[in-house]
């Protein structure tokens, strides 16, 4: 029962796993507050993560980042739902299993396709979806492995997710 002791939960897992999704419900199913670390970057710059990366570079946007982790980390009482690639940092996986019970959400490859080519917003999703999901999940395969729980999203409903990781707190 680790995550009674924790301030916060955060939602980590590759883009179309559900994470913002999720965040929203089980926020709600807790009372807690939604934070959705990419929606911080996009308020602070006034423009979508996808311009962010285009006119200003990945470099930019990892700090901006890091950045927001620790200013939601901060709060406590909140779910706080990653970017996909936010895992990448050792900063941000030290801060995040610091400030919170760590959520990893995952699904199928077919799943996250499926998912996010639907969503043009996503920088993922310029070019062959299939060709840079693979490539994506295999270079981040171990990546989420720190998380204190992991869920597979593929064939659950949202409320069968949070019912999961509340039964963990």
């Amino acid at each position: 029962m680790r995550g009674l002791n924790k301030a916060n939960v955060v939602l980590i897992g590759f883009a179309g796993t559900g994470k913002s999704t999720v965040g929203r419900a089980l926020a709600e199913r807790l009372n807690w507050q939604f934070t959705d670390t990419d929606h911080r970057i996009e308020e602070r710059y006034g423009i979508s993560i996808a311009e962010i990366f285009k006119l200003h570079g990945e470099p930019e946007f990892r700090s901006a980042e890091s950045k927001a982790i620790d200013e939601a980390l901060a709060e406590r009482g909140q779910v706080v739902s990653t970017g996909g690639g936010a895992v990448l940092a050792e900063r941000n996986r030290t801060r995040m299993r610091e400030g919170g019970f760590v959520v990893a959400l995952t699904a199928s490859k077919r799943a996250i396709i499926e998912r996010v080519s639907q969503d043009q917003s996503r920088p993922l999703v310029q070019g062959n979806v299939e060709e840079k999901v693979t490539a994506l999940m295999e270079s981040r395969k171990h990546a989420y492995d720190f998380a204190d729980l992991k869920i597979d999203t593929s064939e659950l409903s949202i409320e069968a997710i949070v019912d999961r990781i509340q039964a963990a707190l």
